[in-house]
């Protein structure tokens, strides 16, 4: 996988199973072989979905020869949360336009119908 930080970060969380090796991840650090266990299978298949959750920076392996257990970067999370933060408060800020444009609306045909109530 090539291109920017983020672009691997989001490519490797597209897949359901690196989805699901990252919340277990989330819990603590895990072996390969715990890893594979719950998916029936094998522990290849699971390495190469490691690889690419290791080459987005989401997942280091320590160099312990007899354990070698997954570890979740948190800090990685950082890059993606930042980014989709940046865009919801801009949305929330659009949003929040648009409701006190609509509450101005509301005010003003409110204060029109009570006028024209008034007259008759």
């Amino acid at each position: 996988m090539t291109g920017d930080p983020l672009s691997r970060v989001f490519a490797a969380l597209a897949d359901p199973t690196r989805r699901d090796i990252v919340a277990r991840l989330s819990i603590g650090d895990a072996t390969v072989g715990h890893l594979a266990e719950p998916y029936g299978v094998s522990v290849q298949a699971v390495s190469k979905h490691l690889k690419v959750l290791e080459d987005a920076g989401l997942v280091s392996r320590s160099r312990d020869a007899q354990r070698r257990p997954c570890h979740l970067e948190a800090e990685t999370f950082e890059l993606m949360t930042k980014w989709i933060e940046r865009y919801r408060l801009q949305a929330e800020e659009r949003f929040g336009r648009l409701d006190a444009v609509l509450a101005a609306m509301d005010d003003q045909h409110t204060t029109h119908h009570h006028h024209q109530g008034a007259a008759s």
